[in-house]
């Protein structure tokens, strides 16, 4: 097994930017999964196959968000315990996370399969898109398990020191996504049915890439007794995980009554019930790809910062806080740039701009609601940093508390101002949560030097002491 202790000696800047690009690159291509299908979609199929793709995306979410549950919360763990030096039992966390995340995937299915359409409709499908929402979603729940636990392996081998492995695993699925999508579409007139089987071929052959890697892990070592689940090792996991989870399923809750929302104050305007919704997915998906790339800054810094908490390098960690705050803030700066410059250039990518109240409402909503993006990444940046650190009862309601305001924004203000209000919820949950957040990072920040300061004196004493013997002197300190 390899040593990890270069996470406390190298310096911070590189080590995050070992960690975080192939991390960042991971996150991107998973979005481009759903992304993908929409672009082809909405090109293919119109705008109602990406309010279809819309109504599945909740309970694709929720997913992934289990798979991060296990996942993330098995990733801190491990980089926690390799910084103390506890390695004996991180074979069974991993184990028991892999058999979780695969289990849940399980439930997910049977849930969906047995609910059928009306779960559908009661997440916003309506009569227009219901068939085409039925037809995706019958064939993109059907690889749920395994997509799930290629989701937590991938979290868990960024956390063993592997990257850039996790990255070639979803590049590669991403690759056979964006090569099938066409080809089932258009040259095999598949239509949606065609994005949906092109995505689960995809993340069937990243399912077997992260496996494969159990053969050979960096820091511990799997064998058949390591998948026995241990509700002993799992509580840490999944406590670390909670945060994740909840960021998940926020976003479903989100999207669930965001897409209710706008069924109902959209059929009373001149829009429409189905071109609110539309542009809400495009929108989403806009949203997908910024956060995932700051989320890949945090969560690429995880075992760096996890490992040097642990060790108790609290100046290092510190260092690293600022880092992550500071890269987030530079590319949340310039996308929300972008998207107020050029919105149409980013609403014509997903296909249906040749209908002009369409393209009108997209673009007035994509600037309002994506204009304080860069206060939203950085609330989440925060709050995964302080997952990292093992403070699972501060990251959970940080982690979702965006989202809680975000939903009763989403639920008043359009009584005021109608469809539009739903997107005008956004940057008025922003400014409430970075101020709660900021509160919060300033005592941590705090916390932080405290111990730094209470570490040096202590660090400072140990040459000073004398061995009690001469064999002492070639013994290793720990």
């Amino acid at each position: 097994m390899e040593n990890s202790n270069y996470l406390g000696t190298e310096k911070v800047g590189k080590l995050l930017q070992k960690f975080a690009i192939p991390c960042i690159c991971s996150l991107i291509i998973s979005c481009l999964y759903n992304i993908v299908d929409q672009i082809f979609v909405g090109n293919g199929v119109g705008y109602l196959g990406n309010a279809a793709t819309g109504v599945i995306f909740p309970i694709t979410v929720v997913g992934w968000g289990l798979s991060l549950f296990f996942g993330d919360g098995a990733a801190a763990a491990l980089s926690v315990s390799l910084g103390r030096g506890e390695t004996k039992d991180i074979h069974r966390s991993v184990g028991s996370a892999v058999f979780g995340s695969f289990f849940s995937g399980v439930v997910v299915i049977v849930i969906a399969y047995l609910w059928g359409d009306g779960l559908l409709r009661m997440i916003g499908a309506t009569d227009a898109n219901i068939q085409m929402a039925h037809e995706y979603g019958m064939i993109i729940f059907a690889m749920m398990p395994l997509a799930m636990t290629q989701n937590t392996l991938a979290s868990i081998i960024r956390a063993d020191g592997s990257p850039k492995y996790a990255m070639v695993a979803m590049l590669t699925g991403a690759i056979i996504n964006i090569i099938g999508d066409p080809v089932a579409i258009f040259a095999l007139d598949m239509g949606i049915k065609g994005a949906a089987w092109a995505t689960i071929l995809g993340q069937f052959v990243s399912f077997l890439i992260c496996a494969a890697y159990l053969r050979h892990p960096k820091t511990f070592r799997i064998g058949t007794g390591s998948f026995r689940p241990s509700m002993a090792l799992l509580k840490p996991v999944m406590a670390l995980g909670t945060s994740s989870l909840l960021t998940q399923l926020s976003i479903v809750v989100i999207t669930v009554v965001n897409n209710i929302l706008l069924v109902k104050y959209g059929a009373g305007s001149v829009y429409g019930a189905d071109i609110p919704l539309a542009a809400f997915v495009v929108i989403m998906k806009l949203f997908q790809i910024v956060l995932n790339i700051a989320i890949g800054i945090a969560v690429g810094a995880q075992p760096i910062v996890g490992y040097n908490y642990g060790a108790k390098n609290y100046g290092r960690v510190r260092e690293l806080l600022k880092l992550m705050v500071k890269w987030t803030a530079i590319v949340g700066l310039a996308c929300t740039v972008l998207f107020e410059v050029v919105p149409g250039v980013f609403i014509r990518m997903f296909g249906s701009a040749s209908d002009p109240v369409y393209f009108d409402f997209a673009v007035l909503c994509l600037r309002i609601y994506l204009s304080l993006i860069l206060v939203t990444c950085v609330q989440k940046v925060c709050a995964i940093f302080l997952q990292s650190i093992g403070k699972a009862k501060a990251a959970a309601p940080l982690s979702v508390l965006r989202d809680v305001l975000l939903i009763v924004f989403s639920l008043l203000i359009p009584v005021f101002m109608g469809v539009t209000g739903i997107f005008w919820a956004a940057p008025a949950a922003d400014v409430l949560a970075i101020l709660v957040t900021a509160a919060v990072m300033v005592q941590v920040w705090k916390e932080l030097g405290q111990e730094k300061r209470e570490q040096e004196p202590a660090a400072a004493a140990i040459p000073m002491k004398m061995p009690l013997c001469g064999s002492c002197i070639s013994q290793p300190t720990r």
